[in-house]
């Protein structure tokens, strides 16, 4: 289990020793203390942002912490870095300089191979989308698979359910896209109103659209036949 230390946004001093305000603070049985007092003095900072260094700093330190700070949106700790020795970490940086070029390389692959995956995950998700909703065009179809599937997007695509494929997460992004590009869904929450009172006045409209498009599109009506109809009676 690792140490955590928090990350204060308020005006926080430590319980012993009375220092502060403090950034960063370990709450020893409720109460607030510094990193001195708490025997983590000698720790140096490291940001997130880079993995290997991150993980080879944590490995070659003894002693390390968790540095996190409270998200009031998220209502959550998020996690901000890491409190490890000065000497791992110098030992870190000096093998992550060795292997730059070769992990440079690799995450370049990766990200080939993930860009490919991607590409046939939203053509499998435009064509459960055809298939669940055959009148819907195709070109709406591969846009609404290409907003949904977004990687790192957070939406419907990118959950379990979504790259299962399942027909409720499908429809939900369908849905979802009809009530953003054929509504004024966004002008009504730019008006102020309520998320859910706007989704209730429009969903008569967004049935409408979806049912449609659950039936196969309508074959063209045949041309007329030259010397047929009213010009031959003419």
């Amino acid at each position: 289990m690792s140490l955590v230390v928090f990350e204060s946004v308020k005006q926080i001093h430590c319980a012993r020793c009375r220092q502060g305000p403090l950034r960063l603070l370990v709450r020893e049985a409720g109460v607030p203390r510094c990193l001195d007092c708490a025997g983590l003095g000698h720790l140096v900072y490291l940001p997130r942002g880079d993995a290997a260094l991150t993980r080879r700093a944590r490995e070659g330190s003894s002693l390390s912490a968790v540095v996190v700070r409270f998200n009031r949106r998220r209502r959550r700790h998020e996690r901000q870095g890491l409190l490890v020795e000065d000497a791992a970490l110098a030992r870190a940086e000096r093998a992550c300089l060795a292997d730059a070029e070769a992990r440079a390389r690799r995450r370049e692959r990766d990200r080939a191979r993930r860009a490919a995956q991607d590409v046939r995950f939203t053509a499998a998700f435009a064509a459960e989308i055809r298939r669940l909703f055959p009148g819907c065009p195709p070109e709406r179809a591969r846009d609404i698979a290409a907003h949904a599937s977004l990687r790192g997007s957070g939406r419907v695509g990118r959950t379990a359910a979504g790259r299962a494929l399942d027909e409720a997460a499908v429809s939900v992004a369908v849905r979802a896209a009809v009530r953003h590009t054929d509504t004024e869904y966004d002008a009504l929450l730019m008006a102020g109103v309520p998320r859910f009172a706007a989704r209730a006045r429009l969903a008569p409209r967004i049935d409408a659209v979806l049912d449609a498009w659950r039936l196969p599109p309508q074959p063209p009506a045949p041309e007329p036949e030259p010397g047929s109809g009213a010009a031959a009676a003419a």
